[in-house]
């Protein structure tokens, strides 16, 4: 599929900064004052300028809107009352730290794992496209979460940052290796997409369109292996090797500063393989998978 900018920035951010607000609500960290304001504020611009980036990929931003109207079906809106819940529930936790207002810790803990909610409802989004093989697996939402995880952990300082990251490693891999067969295990080919498996191999005759249109554009994009296969290998190292070992030297806030650089650097290649290398069944129509 189509890695669209916004999307990527959207997931990653986002998943970055509820990951950030979860270990902050749990009081892993226990600022106070300026140093406060400055945690808590990069972790709602991480987590609020992600959302806004999802509303780039709209034809009309007005309609994000409509997104918290079908909450009942919809993913994405539950997405939207999550995210809004987490954001509205843990300000009185910051107002608390930066004040010192002694807020129960209970709040903020809440906090912490609507965060986590927060993030899980997005990676539902994409596991629940049954068209998409390479998602509709129970690693998709788990790869989400050890993201944010890590990334909150290695932000924050904590002691198991450098573990996470590995972790995060580990899910990629496993992502990977099971989504690589997914397509074909999935057995989707152009006899079931119509029902004519029955009668024989059917071939089309003539393309569905014979200019661009939205399902190419958006559905339709082809990585080469070589380039996915060095891709691949950045992700990993950046994402989980690289910041990993950077926490274990004793470079105090600098070293928590590269290693979270490093990590979103590599978040953001992961995230653009996540849609790059994604099959829709509808590619079948147009040949990018004979």
């Amino acid at each position: 599929m189509h890695p669209a900018p916004s999307v990527i920035l959207f997931s990653t951010l986002s998943g970055l900064g509820f990951g950030f607000l979860a270990f902050l609500g749990w009081g892993v960290l226990q600022p106070s004052g300026w140093a406060a304001f400055f945690l808590w504020a990069l972790g709602y611009v991480l987590a609020v300028g992600g959302l806004l980036a999802s509303t780039f990929h709209l034809g009309n931003p007005k309609n994000a809107l409509k997104a918290f109207t079908q909450w009942r079906t919809s993913w994405l809106s539950r997405e939207a009352w999550a995210s809004v819940a987490t954001l509205v529930l843990l300000a009185p936790v910051a107002l608390s730290d930066i004040f010192g207002l002694g807020l129960l810790p209970v709040v903020g803990q809440v906090g912490g794992m609507l965060a986590l909610l927060t993030v899980f409802t997005t990676a539902m989004i994409y596991t629940q496209i049954k068209a998409v093989p390479r998602w509709h697996h129970w690693l998709t939402p788990v790869m989400f979460l050890s993201f944010a995880v890590a990334g909150g952990a290695t932000l924050a300082g904590h002691v198991w940052a450098p573990i996470l990251l590995l972790v995060v490693g580990a899910v990629l891999w496993a992502l990977w290796r099971v989504g690589d067969g997914a397509f074909a295990k999935a057995g989707q080919t152009m006899g079931t997409a119509t029902g004519l498996d029955r009668l024989g191999v059917p071939s089309v005759l003539d393309p569905a369109h014979t200019a661009g249109n939205y399902l190419k554009r958006e559905m339709i994009f082809v990585v080469g292996r070589k380039h996915a296969a060095k891709l691949r290998k950045i992700a990993l190292a950046l994402a989980s090797v690289a910041p990993a070992l950077v926490l274990l030297l004793p470079l105090g806030v600098w070293g928590i500063a590269l290693a979270a650089a490093l990590h979103l650097a590599g978040a953001l290649a992961a995230r653009w393989l996540f849609f790059a290398e994604a099959e829709h069944v509808v590619g079948l129509y147009y040949g990018a998978r004979r």
